[in-house]
Parts: C-alpha cells; sequence; structure tokens
C-alpha cells in the first residue's frame, strides 16, 4: 500500500488525483477496519490510518474516510475547539481547501454561501481559481484567512504573504501553516533548483521550493502579521495524540491590527 500511493503520488496530476481521492481511498479503507484510530475531523474509526508520503510514506497517516492527514486533524481540533469560525460564520477566504475541511465548512455557511470563499490556483474543488501572489480582491475584504501548506509552493511567498495581509480585514485573522523544520534556525530555499528529482530530494517534494525554518514567524511578521506560535499538539494527553494521530506541528494564528 506504501508504494501504491507514493506512486500515484508522485506520477497522478493533482487535479485527477483530486477527484480519484474520493473513492478510491475509502475503498482501500475497508482493509482498515477497526479500533485503534479516531479521526476527529469526520469520527471514523479504524485500526490505523493509511500511509501517505511522497518520498517517505508515513504509517498512520491518512484517514480513509474523510482523507485528513495528521495536520488536518490538529487543525480541525484547534478550529473547532479554539476559535468561534464555526458559531460566528465569518467572511471567509479559504485558499487550497483541504477536502475533509472543505466538506466541513461548506455545509455549515450554507444559509450564507457568499461568506465561504474557496479557492486555488487548479483544484477543481475550488469557486474561485487565482495565483496567491495576485489574489483579485477587495482590501480588507474577509474577515477569516484559511492558507495552509501552501506558501512552500510559491515562487514569491513573502508576496504572497503580503496579499494574504491586504485582503484581511483589520482586527481580522486567520491561521497560516506550512512545513516548519525545527532543526533549521533560518529557512533554506534555492530558485536555481529547477529539476523536480533534485527538488525532491532536497526539499522532500517535488513541487516545494523552500525549508521552513524556525524563523517561519518571522517571515509572516514581515508581511505585517502579529502572530502566535501555538504548540498545540502539547495540549492532548498521549493517548489522545497517538488516537488521533496528531503531528508535532505547531499552529500559527495570524491576527491584522
Amino acid at each position: 500500500m506504501k508504494r501504491l500511493i507514493r506512486w500515484a503520488l508522485n506520477r497522478i496530476p493533482r487535479p485527477m488525483l483530486q477527484r480519484m481521492a474520493g473513492w478510491a481511498v475509502p475503498l482501500a479503507g475497508l482493509l482498515y477496519k477497526g479500533r485503534g484510530a479516531e479521526c476527529p475531523v469526520c469520527g471514523a474509526r479504524y485500526r490505523r490510518f493509511m500511509p501517505y508520503g511522497y518520498v517517505h510514506s508515513r504509517s498512520n497517516a491518512l484517514c480513509p474516510n474523510c482523507l485528513s492527514l495528521e495536520r488536518h486533524r490538529l487543525l480541525w481540533l484547534y478550529l473547532s475547539r479554539e476559535t468561534e469560525l464555526l458559531q460566528k460564520l465569518p467572511r471567509t477566504l479559504h485558499i487550497a481547501p483541504e477536502v475533509c475541511i472543505l466538506r466541513h465548512l461548506k455545509p455549515r455557511f450554507a444559509g450564507c454561501p457568499e461568506r465561504y470563499l474557496t479557492a486555488d490556483l487548479e483544484s477543481p474543488l475550488a469557486d474561485l481559481h487565482f495565483d496567491v501572489q495576485r489574489i483579485p480582491l477587495a482590501d480588507g475584504s474577509v474577515d477569516t484567512v484559511l492558507c495552509n501548506h501552501l506558501l512552500e509552493h510559491v515562487a514569491d511567498d513573502r508576496q504572497a504573504l503580503r496579499e494574504l495581509h491586504r485582503v484581511l480585514r483589520p482586527g481580522g485573522w486567520g491561521i497560516v501553516l506550512s512545513p516548519v523544520d525545527p532543526a533549521r534556525a533560518t529557512t533554506y530555499e534555492d530558485d536555481t533548483i529547477t529539476d523536480p528529482a533534485e527538488r525532491t530530494r532536497i526539499f522532500g517534494q517535488y513541487d516545494h521550493r523552500r525549508i521552513y525554518g524556525r524563523d517561519y514567524a518571522d517571515r509572516l511578521r514581515e508581511a505585517g502579521f502579529e502572530v502566535a506560535d501555538i504548540d498545540y499538539a502539547a495540549t492532548f494527553s498521549d493517548a489522545e495524540r497517538r488516537l488521533y494521530a496528531l503531528p508535532e506541528d505547531h499552529i500559527y494564528m495570524v491576527y491584522k491590527k
């Protein structure tokens, strides 16, 4: 299963993968039925989650039912327990929407669909299609921004962050997450590396352009945001972290004065 998933991630175009995953992964998930793991996003139970990874497959990572990964489960727990997103339904811009999160948020905004905007460069799941470096929305036009695991793909991530700051209203908030290597003091990037195989070797994925270090929060601040770096996984017990298969990732909350 690990080899099959790794092959699909690296060989099948992303839009096609997104269309196929909705039926192929739940079908494969029948092999994982049990009670050892629970997805806090959809509530499904399995012996363990499915493996996932472009280069090195992580065991116990992908929920076969809703397609959540470790970071999605941590994000959903934070959104549902620590914010008022689901109660107040602020005007939300959700960029590169995660399937598992999208499936929960869209019905919540059913009575006011104009308040939930999804966007991506090419995903068939998104309502709007644009480059995050040039967001076609007015200044201060959204209350909340969700933009996760996208900046490592973007040519000019600082420009993308300035755009996110521009469209967020004063007093608004967001969650902007990226893979961060805590062993690195500073972010590593090299635009001369264009070969997909070499990018995979150096950055861990063929379409990644950088590896963020411990200066990630500072890069968010450079765009004008106030930043809260939250070790949210540490608030759960060891048993809960095993049950939900949570990562050690931090939650980066951003605010605009």
